[in-house]
């Protein structure tokens, strides 16, 4: 990547862990919240990393950004996360500049995902992306090619039928709760955590239940308030939950802390009791399978739940690798133009210098000479030999280096590198 003029560093990184190889715990003790990823992108500041994307989510970590070697940034993450550089090498994978410009289109665009088709995470993207030019952690680059994954995640969602159907972790809960749970639509269920996971469950539940014993809990109230009133359901203090887990047959968790947030102390029910842990890092201890009535089912397990709907997807994935290809050539082609960007600067820096020389000659010599109106023709006379020579270096006919090599000695051209 050196060669492109983009970064003082050589090459361009993804590196990071996912549900392929790492389960539940060890994606939980990597996982970085907001202020995590903030204080991450300051240390990347402090050594002098310029370009860098985090994203977190429940089944992956990653940093995207270019370094001088990958350790900088296998190194920040496990600084600021539980997770030790042992843990990582176990389960994660590292890919340089086009192997990591080809992953996150895979990732963006839903085809490696969990769930086949999962488009929530290109609004993760766009999230992390935002975040990164706020701390004026996103140069060009990075700008660019977040742009071409979200042209690409818009394109395969409508002109492929990848994201047909209804599944998504929300579905997936809801539709275990169908099979497994008699007389559904007569149980009482609590959900705890109101964040998009637990929104998204929340709908789902009504409108495939049709149960109107649903309680909402959160630890600010207002937020499950304001979902309660939409859907017209029950919400409790948060410390009523012991009380409603008592009272409960489903408990659905999504609250998405770091540390669990149901223990076996807080549960004393008598009859049986399923709880579904929608969070990464889990937030149900592991002592609550103790329990002889609880049942236990965390997201893993019902992302791998597959029926016709995920087996239909499949048929559109070669559709959607065409569009990918087709997206990241023109994000190629931008690339390659890098390469020369910093010699055509200095050809039109050498050739304003030759035009504003020839017109004060002209100025001094000619009486009425018109300065603003050969400024202009020489300005477009400029232009179109900038051109002429970008438009040459394109041609994939031509050897690009030799060319820019013989422009750089035929001009005399003094170029800036990054």
């Amino acid at each position: 990547m050196k060669d492109y003029n983009i970064s003082k560093h050589s090459s361009f990184y993804a590196i990071g862990l996912n549900y392929k190889k790492a389960d539940a715990v060890i994606r939980g003790k990597f996982s970085l919240d907001e202020n995590a990823i903030s204080r991450l992108l300051e240390q990347a500041k402090l050594i002098d990393l310029d370009d860098l994307l985090v994203t977190s989510t429940c089944n992956r970590t990653e940093l995207y950004g270019f370094a001088q070697h990958p350790f900088q940034l296998i190194k920040l993450l496990c600084d600021n996360t539980q997770g030790s550089l042992e843990e990582f090498q176990e389960v994660a994978y590292v890919y340089k500049n086009n192997e990591a410009i080809n992953h996150i289109y895979r990732m963006g665009t839903g085809l490696d995902s969990q769930i086949l088709g999962d488009f929530e995470i290109i609004s993760q993207l766009r999230q992390s992306f935002n975040r990164s030019k706020k701390l004026k952690m996103a140069q060009p680059f990075m700008e660019r090619l977040c742009n071409s994954v979200i042209q690409a995640s818009r394109r395969i969602k409508n002109e492929t039928e990848i994201s047909s159907g209804a599944t998504s972790v929300a579905f997936a809960s809801v539709h275990y709760i169908i099979n497994t749970i008699p007389e559904v639509s007569e149980k009482n269920i609590l959900l705890f955590g109101t964040g998009k996971i637990g929104r998204n469950t929340c709908e789902n539940l009504i409108k495939h239940t049709k149960n109107s014993h649903i309680t909402l809990i959160n630890r600010t109230k207002v937020k499950a308030e304001k979902i309660a009133g939409k859907f017209n359901l029950i919400v409790k203090d948060y410390g009523d939950l012991q009380t409603e887990i008592r009272n409960t047959d489903v408990l659905i968790v999504a609250t998405g802390a770091q540390t669990p947030t149901i223990s076996k102390e807080l549960i004393h029910t008598k009859k049986p009791l399923l709880i579904l842990d929608l969070s990464i890092p889990k937030n149900v201890a592991e002592n609550v399978t103790e329990l002889d009535n609880v049942t236990v089912v965390h997201l893993d397990h019902l992302s791998q739940m597959t029926d016709e709907t995920l087996e239909n997807r499949k048929k559109y994935v070669p559709q959607a690798e065409a569009i990918i290809e087709e997206v990241k050539d023109d994000f190629i082609k931008w690339l390659e133009t890098r390469k020369f960007a910093p010699v055509i600067k200095a050809l039109k820096k050498k050739l304003k210098t030759m035009k504003d020389e020839e017109l004060d000659f002209q100025r001094k010599k000619l009486e009425n000479f018109n300065s603003k109106q050969a400024d202009i023709v020489t300005e477009r006379v400029i232009q179109k030999i900038t051109t002429q020579f970008a438009n040459h270096l394109k041609d994939k006919e031509i050897d690009s280096d030799t060319s820019l090599e013989l422009i750089q000695r035929v001009f005399q051209l003094e170029v800036e590198s990054k």
